[in-house]
């Protein structure tokens, strides 16, 4: 259907913010490891190496949750791998300050690319790498396919945690797929943003696929000063 008379902005992906790198002693970043704290205690019964960060719709936090969760898993000790899945908007090389000439979609694309060509150094002790690679025509076939269940088979052996930043759920099947392969999932919601029928949605597309749903980050909460995320399942 054509699009009268309305031009679209292509959307530019921007840095998210590392507040668990600029200020340890933040109220947010104590909120950050009280979530890693959270998250190893819903897992106590299982081996938790591969976390999806998701969310219902864009603009609700999910690639600032992966980051910062990923430095405070990596500050504990834990060799950690931050993979950015999210293919179609990527977030990871531009808050790291890195390239993103190879990275996941030319890992899955490619035989001949091996994994330590596409993983790099984050300058956080423990914390690795993966930006998305080059935008590819056909993201959700590349993490369905064969080598994505290999790639997350050996990115096991090596690091003790793998989170998949993902897209959001209900607009592609990106974060279905992944979460499907996961051993753990976390839904990103931010108060005046997400929306009901959304988190409905993207709850029930997750349990279709049989993600297992570890609870949800709520973030921009005006009730709790300087306080803006929390965990709850």
């Amino acid at each position: 259907m054509a699009n009268k008379g309305r031009v679209q902005k292509k959307q530019k992906t921007k840095a998210v913010s590392l507040i668990t790198l600029a200020d340890k002693t933040s109220p947010i970043s104590e909120q950050y490891r009280t979530i890693r704290t959270n998250i190893q205690y819903a897992m106590v019964d299982r081996d938790l190496k591969t976390l999806v960060i998701t969310s219902s719709g864009p603009s609700e936090g999910k690639s600032t949750t992966s980051a910062n969760l990923a430095i405070v898993f990596a500050n504990s000790g834990k060799r950690v791998l931050l993979v950015d899945a999210d293919m179609r908007k990527p977030t990871v090389a531009k808050t790291f300050s890195l390239d993103n000439i190879r990275g996941l979609s030319t890992l899955l694309g490619s035989r001949e690319t091996m994994l330590h060509q596409v993983v790099q150094s984050s300058g956080v002790d423990n914390l690795f790498l993966m930006t998305s690679g080059p935008k590819p025509p056909n993201p959700s076939e590349l993490l369905d396919s064969r080598r994505m269940k290999e790639l997350i088979l050996e990115l096991k052996h090596q690091y003790d945690l793998v989170i998949f930043d993902m897209p959001p759920v209900v607009a592609v099947t990106d974060a279905q797929i992944v979460a499907s392969k996961s051993d753990g999932t976390i839904l990103v919601v931010r108060e005046n943003v997400s929306k009901r029928d959304s988190l409905l949605k993207a709850k029930s597309l997750l349990e279709l696929v049989d993600a297992n749903i570890l609870g949800v980050v709520y973030n921009g909460s005006k009730n709790i000063t300087d306080q803006g995320y929390y965990y709850g399942t």
